[in-house]
């Protein structure tokens, strides 16, 4: 029987294995490759993205509040929209990504190491997507969550495989960024699988399909900005997580 944790560790491995490989192609390949891989990234994204947001049809949120499962999920968007934009979340962890950037220059050869044209901007833009990628999908929640309370880690299994191939592909395009977004992995999902242990099965069907459907919009921010159609903040909508299952449970007892 598997660890409690194991599942993380796992994802995380999986992370830095394939963004390793990735690096290791990645300069090989000229632009215009790295460009329909990542178009292809975008697509892919959409893929998932739109299996996720069909969640807001599913009959356990439909018992529980009725028709207004479409509302639960705007709202709990227009929310989430409004605290993370006035507390600037997608700013802030760009001026993470910025400063993990700047220390890895500097540990590769001196400050001038990462100040050529556009190079910060691909390191920020690389973690930043794929941090919200691998941390965002109900995959990431669920598995985390099941993980704590002992359930297995079949989910997390799987998420480690779609996240190796997806940062081996992100790291030949965006290259090291890639990497650092493993250290994000092992932090969300090691403190949901840590809330899985404490607080036992935390949400119900209900809440599950309405955070489900609300990450899936947010993928589909996510592929949106991989195909240059528009640079939605997804950052600024994470709290949008939080809202969703909240929403519901005020909804289904009023």
């Amino acid at each position: 029987m598997a660890f409690v944790g194991a599942g993380t560790a796992l994802n995380t491995a999986a992370v830095v294995i394939g963004s390793l490989a990735g690096l290791g192609i990645g300069n090989r390949l000229p632009e215009r490759t790295r460009s329909i891989v990542t178009a292809g990234l975008g697509l892919s994204t959409l893929l998932m993205a739109g299996s996720s947001a069909v969640a807001v049809f599913d009959p356990a949120l439909k018992a529980a509040v009725g028709s207004a499962g479409m509302l639960i999920v705007l709202g709990a968007l227009l929310l989430g929209g409004i605290v993370g934009s006035l507390a600037r979340i997608e700013d802030r962890l760009g001026g993470v990504a910025g400063w993990a950037q700047g220390l890895v220059a500097r540990r590769r050869g001196g400050a001038s190491a990462g100040d050529a044209p556009g190079e910060r901007e691909r390191f920020i833009e690389g973690w930043l997507t794929t941090t919200l990628l691998f941390c965002v999908g109900p995959l990431t929640i669920l598995g985390s969550l099941d993980d704590g309370m002992g359930h297995g880690i079949d989910k997390l299994a799987l998420k480690s495989v779609l996240d190796g191939f997806a940062a081996m592909a992100f790291a030949a395009s965006f290259g090291i960024g890639v990497l650092l977004s493993a250290v994000s992995v092992a932090v969300v999902q090691g403190l949901l699988t840590v809330l899985g242990v404490f607080l036992g099965t935390v949400l119900d069907g209900a809440q599950i399909a309405a955070l489900t459907s609300v990450g899936g919009l947010m993928l589909i921010g996510i592929g949106f900005r991989l195909l240059e159609i528009k640079q939605i903040p997804v950052g600024d909508l994470l709290p949008a997580l939080l809202f969703a299952p909240l929403l519901v449970s005020l909804v289904a007892a009023l």
